[in-house]
């Protein structure tokens, strides 16, 4: 059975309107099979080859002269469609991302659809179906589902598409990193010494202390928030 590949994408431009010919500075993917993070991620920054509007630089930190050293898109057109074609795709406010990326596309002279080589997801809709009348960017949703975003001071593509996949992997009711684990490359011919042929001995049992349950109830919330309270976990906790 093949595993279900995804690839959370987000991008950063020089302005909010493709059709004023604005075009894509930043393009931040990561990878999930099966829900879990890969570390196989596509992270890109581009010569946008044209001003970047100012209201859009106070908000990512990127300017034409630091992006002059950049490649131009139609150079890492090629290996971003082969990155992800026949993915699912999920985006937040997927129209903006993928207009833009349509366009760039089309100017290296592919003519296809991101939508007809993927299948797009809109975590915008899929947030407002969850939580009408709440705020649904990105912000509002870590906080929402206790998402580590302190790092988040400007908007950057990788790391927002990194907060996004927590974001999906907890709203769609699955089991997110949250911030306990990151992909790691593979070690190939290394021992690590993890795993059931380095262990020796009966395995520790280590407790959690009073802290570590009360944080572990507040995920567990948040589960259940996203979930519409089917987190049957939080029934068999102990009593506090």
């Amino acid at each position: 059975m093949s595993e279900a590949r995804q690839v959370v994408l987000d991008t950063e431009t020089t302005g909010l309107e493709v059709e004023q010919g604005h075009r894509v500075i930043e393009i931040g993917c990561v990878e999930l099979r099966d829900r879990r993070l890969t570390g196989n991620n596509f992270h890109r920054y581009v010569n946008p080859e044209r001003a970047v509007d100012e209201q859009a630089a106070a908000i990512h930190g990127l300017t034409a002269e630091r992006l002059a050293r950049e490649p131009v898109f139609a150079v890492l057109a090629d290996d971003l469609w082969e990155y992800l074609q026949g993915a699912e795709l999920i985006i937040h406010n997927a129209a903006f991302d993928v207009g833009f990326l349509d366009a760039e596309f089309a100017r290296a002279g592919r003519t296809q659809k991101l939508a007809e080589a993927c299948t797009v997801t809109d975590t915008v809709a899929m947030a407002r179906k969850l939580h009408p009348g709440q705020r649904v960017n990105l912000d509002a949703l870590c906080r929402r589902y206790g998402i580590d975003n302190s790092k988040r001071d400007l908007h950057g593509a990788l790391l927002d598409a990194e907060l996004l996949a927590e974001v999906y992997l907890v709203m769609t009711g699955g089991q997110a990193s949250l911030g306990l684990e990151r992909a790691r490359p593979a070690l190939h011919g290394v021992g690590t010494g993890r795993g059931p042929a380095a262990m020796t001995g009966p395995l520790p049992v280590v407790h959690a202390n009073v802290e570590e349950w009360q944080r572990h109830r507040e995920r567990l919330a948040a589960v259940a928030r996203a979930s519409g309270g089917n987190c049957l976990w939080a029934d068999d906790l102990p009593a506090a």
